[in-house]
């Protein structure tokens, strides 16, 4: 009867157990770690290149090597581009307009990939100077009343206007049904989703929309309307990025004008975070390249920057970045030739901005005539400027290659040519992917915190680890309960932190801790205590640590290497503790943790004395020496099955927690997995 009694009580406080919260290791607020980390590194980056442009500018000679310097770290971090085939354009139709005409243009800037866009031509006879538009994220893009506002006023100005979908946005959604339906939130989450798998490739989405414009740029000059020597280039937002990343590509162009400009540098990144996957270039923080550089890399050729007082691109961010151009052009004897216009309005380019711009292109270019005002004629509807009968070019043509099918297709062609590696062979080309080189014995400081005591004598010794220039890494120890010395050690590395693990896993820690084996948890960076909040995360980007992820990116060093270096911290504590030195360890992980676990284990392999690995740089010294000792197993759940999952699966989530610019064409995951061998258990 008793024992009747006592089961509803013991069930009570069985449930009041785990719903109390466990305390975190660290003691301040831990979410703001690894994005405040982040931006410190983004900081250190960004100092040496205030100091080269001061420095730069105290000569014009040394003002042209700071720009071209500019240029070339740019060229390296935007990838490789296409070789230039046939453009097959075509005109569909022709919308005639007071003062001129509307072409519906079609071209492939590669083999079966169409750009749709539309050719504004004013009426009269002779060359004239011609403009490229560069559309922001509207999903409406060529068909955008302000764009077409834009447009019409160039062209009645005496400008050829050339304005052209991006990808991803007008006509050519990339990830569609089979009816042309977007599988996702729009064109900023698909440019998002194409620059993860890019960036597998070694690529970024960025090249893919430049090279639309630059083929644009060639159709253009295959027009017997347009003088060659006197072609300009515009765009608002997310088409001032396009704007900003042509000027520093193309020396075709000779006037530019950017309008509420979106870049990824130091001040923006530190105030509002990454922006989308049209923008971001991964190690352009390591490369040194700020907001003002693409600009830079223009002079001395006319330049206009527009930009509204309540815009939520920052002002004074766009004054200072001003005031790097205006010194660079006063360097080399051309302050005139860049200007700022500002007016008290928010995001766009609005009739003030674009009659300036009109304005400053008529001056540089040498339109003729006198300058003729906007109208108040009403916008096109969008189905009136459309090349596709569809609305879409994926629904339209049959032999369509979107970005995402001929980036799956160059990863499985690389695949194919992929040598089989020898177990050093491989070390040796994982090390130099996760930029994990020769780095000596580590030493990770160990901070003693007080023991957390759960139910059922388990009795957690609380860490901080402690590593010269990486972020404090959280841990709890389990060791056997009495005088037995343990007999095996597992590290423990849970998507969803340390307290979830300790809630819901209690019987197996409870077992481990019977069987006489050590437990080792650790919340690796970002994840568990530094979690980054969802607030800092916009869901549109499909990943929950957009924010980690891409800082990590733009410094140069990727999530999965900071998370492998984590690991080597846990290894060094392990090695330095003379009751874990010597155990036998198993590594488990999952979720965004276990290619971490695969890297890692492989990583702490022992091989055979011969050539030089990466993890030491010197001929016959094994890895372990260095990274840690071998962890003799591994067991992970829940991680990508490749990366080329991502490529295969172009809508999955979170992506970017697991880039590695270029893996795939080096090695994938199931190379991990067959050098692992036996030490990967199911």
């Amino acid at each position: 009867m008793l024992h009747k009694l006592l089961l509803p009580l013991l069930a009570l406080l069985a449930l009041r157990a785990a719903q109390t919260p466990i305390p975190a290791v660290i003691d301040w607020k831990a979410p703001a770690t690894l994005p405040t980390y982040l931006l410190q590194q983004l900081h250190q980056q960004y100092a040496p290149r205030r100091a080269a442009l001061d420095q730069a500018l105290t000569s014009a000679a040394g003002t042209q090597a700071y720009r071209d310097s500019a240029r070339a770290r740019f060229r390296r971090v935007l990838g490789p581009l296409p070789a230039r085939t046939p453009l097959r354009a075509r005109v569909v139709g022709t919308i005639a307009q007071r003062g001129f005409n509307i072409e519906k243009i079609l071209y492939e800037s590669t083999p079966h990939h169409h750009v749709t866009a539309n050719l504004y031509l004013p009426a009269g006879q002779g060359r004239k100077p011609a403009v490229l538009l560069f559309c922001g994220h509207e999903n409406t893009s060529k068909a955008t009343p302000s764009y077409q506002q834009t447009a019409r006023l160039f062209a009645r100005n005496g400008f050829v206007v050339l304005v052209i979908d991006p990808v991803s946005q007008g006509e050519r959604m990339q990830l569609t049904d089979a009816n042309g339906k977007s599988l996702t939130r729009g064109g900023t989450t698909e440019h998002t989703l194409l620059n993860a798998e890019a960036n597998l490739l070694g690529r970024t989405l960025p090249a893919a929309e430049l090279w639309d414009n630059v083929r644009g740029l060639d159709y253009l000059l295959t027009r017997p309307e347009v003088d060659a020597a006197r072609v300009g280039c515009l765009g608002n937002s997310g088409g001032a990025t396009q704007t900003a990343y042509f000027m520093g590509y193309d020396e075709r162009v000779q006037v530019a004008a950017l309008c509420s400009y979106v870049a990824a540098g130091e001040r923006n990144l530190t105030a509002t975070g990454p922006a989308d996957g049209c923008v971001m270039l991964p190690g352009a923080g390591a490369a040194g390249l700020d907001v003002a550089d693409w600009p830079i890399m223009f002079a001395p050729k006319p330049v206009l920057l527009l930009t509204g007082r309540y815009d939520f691109v920052d002002q004074t961010e766009m004054e200072a970045a001003f005031a790097d151009m205006r010194r660079t052009y006063t360097a080399l004897g051309a302050a005139e030739k860049t200007d700022l216009f500002t007016y008290d309005d928010g995001h766009g380019i609005s009739a003030p901005k674009r009659a300036a711009a009109v304005a400053w292109f008529r001056q540089w270019l040498h339109a003729s005539g006198p300058l003729v005002p906007e109208d108040d004629a009403p916008a096109l509807p969008e189905a009136t400027l459309r090349y596709t009968a569809t609305g879409q070019v994926n629904t339209s043509f049959k032999d369509e290659e979107t970005l995402a099918a001929s980036y799956l297709a160059e990863a499985r062609a690389l695949a194919a040519a992929r040598p089989a590696y020898s177990p050093e062979a491989l070390l040796k080309v994982v090390g130099h992917e996760l930029g994990i080189g020769s780095q000596g014995r580590v030493t990770a400081a160990t901070d003693q915190r007080d023991t957390l005591r759960l139910t059922g004598g388990q009795n957690w010794q609380n860490l901080l680890l402690r590593r010269t220039g990486e972020p404090p890494l959280p841990a709890r120890l389990l060791l056997p309960a009495g005088p037995a010395s343990p007999t095996r050690l597992v590290i423990w590395l849970p998507d969803r932190g340390m307290a979830a693990t300790l809630r819901d896993s209690a019987a197996r820690l409870a077992t481990y801790q019977r069987q006489g084996t050590a437990v080792l948890l650790a919340d690796l960076r970002g994840l568990g205590e530094t979690t980054d909040p969802a607030a800092f995360n916009d869901p549109k980007f499909y990943n929950q640590e957009y924010r980690d992820a891409l800082l990590a990116l733009h410094t140069g060093r990727p999530l999965l290497t900071q998370r492998v270096v984590d690991v080597s911290s846990l290894l060094s504590f392990i090695r330095n503790d003379s009751r874990l030195g010597q155990l036998p360890i198993l590594l488990r992980a999952d979720g965004r943790a276990a290619l971490v676990a695969l890297h890692a284990a492989l990583l702490s392999s022992r091989v055979a004395k011969g050539p030089a690995t990466l993890a030491t740089d010197q001929p016959g010294t094994s890895p372990a020496s260095t990274f840690g000792p071998q962890i003799e197993q591994v067991q992970v759940s829940g991680g990508p099955p490749s990366f080329r999952y991502f490529l295969e699966n172009p809508t999955a989530k979170d992506a970017y927690s697991e880039v590695l610019p270029g893996v795939l064409r080096y090695y994938d995951v199931p190379d991990l997995r067959q050098a692992l061998g036996s030490r990967l258990l199911p």
